[in-house]
């Protein structure tokens, strides 16, 4: 079983999980295209997944067959164990606890050649429903505290298959990088009375020089400070805290945000690998007034080296307003 050891003198928690070091190559970096091995989320090779826990299909066809558009599977390899008990337990002065949680992929399209961006609306937006049904069912389990969508493009950006996908995974503890947003905009909420990303989005649409794409219910822009070159946020503009919270009529407009944005960067940067994470509330918390629920987008233009490891501090070659600019007149 996986565990989760703490560090004790920064308070970082870690994943020891080493069933996921005997993966085979097709899911350990070695995209599934040049491995010459079929690729599990194609389809038509519905048993090489562990059985579906979530599809949009066709009416009429069976789970785990085809027809379906978009497909929610456990990832066979999990750094998280859904089975068991946290056990909490201390080591002299370390602590640790079995590595609980889930560990899910969201297979995006039928389609292997596709990358999100490059889907249609109503498929983005199906991607984005998968995302919220998937949080609000494991939203359910009490050992949960905290439930991550994250996506990997490209092998340098850590994706193992080729074929688009995202991850979930839920954990027993918050992170501490999601803490520390919690506490600076907290901070921010004592001392104004007001959201601080609610004031960022107001400030971003006065000024316009840092805005890439907008629309009814979202903005996309490059934050004040990012961390590497062509770092995009996105936000709804109305004030919520959760994710799956979002109302129902935003997810088209969503959908058209992430696309829009998504393939801005692929077409100005020539389709770089990229992370992107959706910032959300914790489980148990999801209604806050100093919080807001985002999505950041990472293109994986430069490497994390020895200064941004030893002092925290990211060297950015590019301007967030340059950066913008030249994704703003981008014509898709």
């Amino acid at each position: 079983m996986p565990e989760l050891r703490k560090d004790p003198v920064v308070g970082r928690w870690v994943i020891i999980s080493s069933e996921r070091g005997r993966r085979p190559s097709d899911f350990n970096g070695t995209p599934d295209a040049a491995s010459g091995k079929p690729c599990p989320f194609c389809v038509g090779n519905e048993d090489k997944t562990p059985p579906e826990v979530l599809a949009y299909r066709t009416p009429g066809s069976a789970a785990n067959t085809p027809g379906w558009t978009t497909r929610v599977v456990p990832n066979k390899f999990p750094a998280l164990q859904i089975e068991g008990g946290l056990d909490r337990r201390g080591e002299g002065l370390y602590d640790k606890m079995n590595g609980i949680g889930a560990h899910e992929v969201i297979i995006e399209t039928t389609d292997h050649t596709k990358e999100l961006s490059e889907l249609s609306l109503e498929q983005i937006e199906n991607v984005l429903w998968a995302f919220r049904d998937r949080i609000v069912d494991l939203k359910n389990d009490d050992r949960f505290r905290y439930i991550l969508i994250f996506k990997n493009h490209g092998a340098s950006a850590g994706a193992s298959l080729e074929h688009s996908h995202t991850q979930l995974i839920a954990t027993p503890i918050i992170p501490k990088v999601v803490t520390e947003e919690l506490d600076g905009s907290l901070q921010h909420y004592r001392l104004k009375e007001r959201c601080v990303f609610c004031d960022m989005i107001e400030q971003e649409i006065r000024e316009e020089k840092r805005v890439v794409f907008e629309n009814e219910h979202f903005i996309s822009f490059g934050p004040f400070a990012p961390r590497f070159p062509f770092e995009t946020w996105i936000l709804p503009r109305s004030h919520v805290s959760a994710f799956e919270d979002s109302q129902k009529n935003e997810f088209a407009s969503l959908a058209q945000s992430l696309k829009e944005t998504l393939g801005r960067i692929n077409k100005a940067l020539n389709r770089p690998p990229y992370n992107f994470i959706v910032h959300s509330a914790p489980c148990r918390d999801t209604r806050l007034d100093h919080y807001h629920w985002h999505i950041e987008i990472m293109p994986k233009l430069t490497k994390v080296a020895g200064f941004e490891w030893g002092t925290g501090f990211y060297i950015n070659p590019t301007s967030p307003e340059e950066a913008a600019q030249y994704l703003r007149e981008i014509q898709l």
